[in-house]
């Protein structure tokens, strides 16, 4: 190999200096791993050190040989080398040469294993990609070395956040826009770097809340990335438009407009055709799919001011992990991560288990997430959508099948409304108050509005004539997970 892709004299003196002084071992343990190292020895006498670290025994010439011994793996001239090194004083700018070094070979064989499968193996090009991904992922992990942060450094970087709320005056937004006034009273917007999970059983309305929260943020011309994985652009697009300009969702579908109306929807479909809307309708994405792309996009669109997820347990993890906790252990926490790195709310939806269905009160609870072990664990914030209506509806067809299945005659006191209540259950919030928001859910549209808290100035909302004919409205029915 191309001597610039290691040097066995800097190996030599570190790996020296920590047998002259094992009180630096810790210090280099927390920049390099065995496999920065290029000679085999110098990585498994590395190993040897870990090793008489973790059972607090000493990192000296002795109990190195002898632990190499029992492996197999002492070699005498090669100890005799280290030990004969000359001792070094800045062991950082070594550290830093060791893991330069490993990163060009981790490339080097990047490269080669990107034209093994690509021409030998023949393998699809999306499995190509998705592996290099993951590699290069991992190098980029691997070499990236951050150390703490100074006093000086942190508290210059809260005077500059304080000057930015300052600026705000007395707007409780400090966070982005979630698009609900009486949302954010409660959570002052999603901060910066926040992972939010959204859940919800099926029928609640948990991918028309989004559609709502991003509407609102293209409105305010700030981009917004869409992973669709159970619904096409169009649909999700058909719902926009739907909330946008009141015209009912089913309406649209079947293309059953007045001209009035058909002229509102070429007004809106104009303007929304100039908003940062980004879809990836695919179907199919892995954390390392959402890490790649959102990069790519972020850095082409820096409007971007939040991602949405739809829905987390759709995505699928790379095959490294067992078991379905461990993938979506891995999933939320990249998640997280990749939040805090490109400094926007990550907005994923989840699923709710069905043993919400045979409790007497059915609103959602933190034990009710499915795998929620990592969920909670690494979400800023929790939302719950819980519409009591659903389930009222649910349990009246139960009892009118029930009568008709014995022959009897039952008349059914519950109406459907065109405008139901819907309670936001903040489950979590990292940084503030748990509790209950209150929107109203306006069917026709799939459109969420602030529920009108008593004091505020009222706002109006102007239908369309016959948009709330209740005898043509869908059947909401609880479809299996």
């Amino acid at each position: 190999m191309n001597e610039n892709m290691y040097n066995l004299n800097i190996e030599r003196a570190v790996l020296s200096a920590i047998i002259f002084d094992p009180e630096i071992f810790e210090e280099v343990a927390s920049k390099l791993q065995p496999s920065d190292f290029y000679l085999p020895f110098h990585q498994h006498i590395f190993s040897a050190m870990e090793e008489l670290s973790r059972e607090d025994k000493p990192i000296d010439e002795e109990f190195l040989k002898s632990k190499l011994n029992s492996s197999g793996n002492f070699d005498e001239v090669a100890m005799l080398d280290i030990l004969a090194s000359n001792p070094i004083s800045n062991t950082d700018a070594y550290l830093e040469e060791i893991k330069a070094r490993a990163t060009k070979r981790a490339l080097a064989t990047l490269a080669t294993t990107i034209k093994k499968v690509t021409i030998e193996d023949d393998l699809p090009v999306e499995e190509v990609m998705n592996l290099v991904e993951k590699k290069l992922y991992d190098i980029t992990q691997n070499s990236a070395s951050e150390d703490f942060r100074d006093s000086k450094d942190i508290t210059l970087s809260m005077i500059e956040e304080i000057n930015r709320l300052k600026a705000l005056g007395n707007s409780k937004l400090i966070g982005t826009d979630t698009g609900f006034r009486n949302l954010n009273d409660k959570t002052s917007g999603f901060g910066k770097g926040d992972l939010v999970i959204i859940a919800a059983r099926p029928a609640m309305g948990k991918t028309a809340l989004v559609l709502n929260m991003a509407l609102k943020a293209i409105e305010r011309d700030e981009g917004v990335a869409f992973f669709s994985l159970e619904m096409p652009a169009e649909q999700l697009m058909l719902r926009m438009l739907s909330a946008k300009t009141s015209i009912p969702l089913q309406s649209l579908r079947v293309g059953d407009l007045s001209d009035e109306q058909w002229g509102q929807l070429s007004r809106a479909t104009d303007e929304m055709a100039t908003k940062k809307l980004f879809v990836d309708d695919g179907g199919h994405a892995t954390i390392h799919h959402v890490r790649s792309k959102l990069r790519k996009l972020k850095s082409q669109h820096p409007e971007i001011s939040m991602a949405i997820i739809d829905y987390l347990q759709l995505m699928s993890g790379d095959g490294g992990r067992e078991g379905r906790q461990q993938e979506i252990s891995e999933i939320s926490r990249g998640l997280k991560q990749l939040a805090r790195e490109l400094q926007i709310p990550i907005i994923a939806l989840s699923q709710l288990n069905r043993g919400v269905e045979s409790r007497e009160n059915k609103r959602p609870l933190l034990s009710d997430l499915r795998e929620s072990g990592a969920i909670e664990q690494d979400a800023d914030i929790i939302l719950f959508v819980y519409r009591d209506d659903v389930y009222r509806e649910a349990k009246e067809k139960e009892k009118e099948m029930k009568a008709k299945a014995e022959g009897k005659e039952y008349v059914s006191e519950y109406r459907r409304k065109s405008e139901e209540e819907t309670e936001l259950i903040i489950g979590k919030q990292r940084n503030g108050p748990v509790g209950t928001v209150d929107l109203i859910f306006q069917k026709n549209f799939t459109r969420f509005v602030d529920a009108h808290k008593g004091g505020d100035t009222p706002f109006e909302i102007i239908y369309e004539e016959g948009d709330f004919d209740t005898n043509t409205q869908a059947k909401i029915e609880l479809p299996p997970i």
